[in-house]
């Protein structure tokens, strides 16, 4: 589910990034406020994407889409553009966790019969030093 997560953070930073021109031409934003704003959010996506093995950066991770949402209202048009990364976001989530249990799952199995070949029946230690018992 991480793995998904942090891909779809990497990816909407390069998107939150390209908000800054647009709000700049757009609606003839203060330079320093759309920098301020959405490259404030970018550099969070980064960074979050690349602490998604902790539990409070995935949580921040949500809070993040909150914030890209919202923001987007500053500007005519783009609220779109964070609607389409919160359901990639959500996806990669329910995803994410089906794919988690899955490996459980294979690596419970893997695990059961890896100690079930190592003894197999027939064959057991004797007394003098390892020979096999019919």
């Amino acid at each position: 589910m991480r793995t998904l997560c942090a891909v779809v953070l990497v990816f909407e930073a390069i998107v939150i990034g390209l908000m800054i021109p647009i709000a700049i031409n757009l609606e003839g934003m203060d330079p320093a406020l759309a920098g301020g704003v959405w490259g404030g959010i970018a550099i969070a996506a980064l960074v979050l994407s690349g602490l998604q093995k902790y539990t409070w950066a995935h949580y921040a991770g949500w809070a993040l889409q909150a914030a890209f949402l919202f923001s987007s209202f500053l500007v005519a048009g783009t609220p779109l553009v964070p609607i389409v990364f919160v359901s990639l976001w959500v996806t990669g989530v329910i995803l994410g966790r089906k794919v988690d249990v899955q490996k459980a799952a294979h690596a419970a199995y893997a695990e059961a019969t890896e100690g079930s070949e190592s003894s197999a029946p027939g064959e057991t230690a004797g007394a003098t030093g390892g020979a096999r018992s019919a």
